[in-house]
């Protein structure tokens, strides 16, 4: 890997230092990565939806676990915005192979239980290690650094939980007087459960659609800052741009 090739300065950071790293990432290039992410989320959303008449609890439940599936599409994106590279949803259908259907089960399994998989995809889904290797490489960049993966989780699942609760709240603060809208659609008779299950699903699936993003930037910046230290990639870099100049 050719350090003095990333758009970004390396330097082994603070923990939540490296995560406002990513997020930063991913506000300079979120045109790319909201346009290949959504290509992707967005059918899934209708899939999902389309389970409505089987279970109302289906979707969100199917949503919920295709977060490190789709986190996958948002980290090629990332990974390539920190190289400077534009990514367009032409380039993910063409690497879909690895991207998409790489590692299937593990994401579906243990990084869907995972709690520092932020952290963690980059090294399953970047280093093309397999067995032993990626077990101990794994180990490896965690080690001192478990905290911080669980703490980006956390921070964000926070705020997914606002937003969600944010735009439900919605429903009572603009409901006109009179409509008789408010608790009791959550509470009274089948039609309200049916339709307050339907709102909780879309407004569930619109936080996941903003916040995800932004998570799995946070994990990726955190690796790469894990990697500067482990590595000292901040030298390398000053000593490659300097005789290159």
């Amino acid at each position: 890997m050719r350090v003095d090739a990333f758009a970004i300065r390396l330097r082994p950071r603070a923990n939540f230092e490296a995560a406002d790293l990513g997020v930063r990432l991913c506000q300079s290039s979120a045109r790319d990565v909201f346009t290949c992410y959504l290509a992707v989320y967005l059918p899934l959303v209708a899939v999902a939806l389309a389970c409505y008449e089987i279970a109302s609890w289906l979707p969100g439940l199917l949503l919920w676990w295709s977060k490190p599936w789709l986190d996958r599409t948002i980290l090629f994106a990332l990974s390539r915005a920190a190289f400077g590279q534009r990514t367009r949803p032409i380039d993910v259908w063409r690497e879909q192979k690895q991207v998409w259907w790489g590692q299937l089960l593990r994401t579906l399994t243990l990084q869907r239980l995972s709690l520092w998989r932020s952290f963690t995809q980059p090294v399953y889904q970047l280093e093309g290690l397999r067995g032993a290797e990626l077990r101990a490489r794994v180990q490896q960049i965690r080690s001192g650094r478990t905290r911080a993966g669980t703490g980006i989780l956390s921070a964000f699942s926070c705020a997914e939980t606002s937003i969600l609760l944010s735009l439900t709240s919605l429903v009572f603060w603009l409901a006109p007087k009179g409509t008789g809208i408010g608790l009791q659609l959550f509470t009274q008779g089948t039609t309200g459960a049916d339709w307050s299950d339907l709102l909780l699903t879309l407004t569930y699936a619109t936080a996941i659609g903003f916040v995800e993003p932004y998570f799995v930037a946070a994990g990726f910046a955190l690796y790469l800052s894990r990697r500067a230290e482990l590595e000292a990639w901040d030298i390398e870099q000053e000593f490659r741009r300097a005789f290159a100049g």
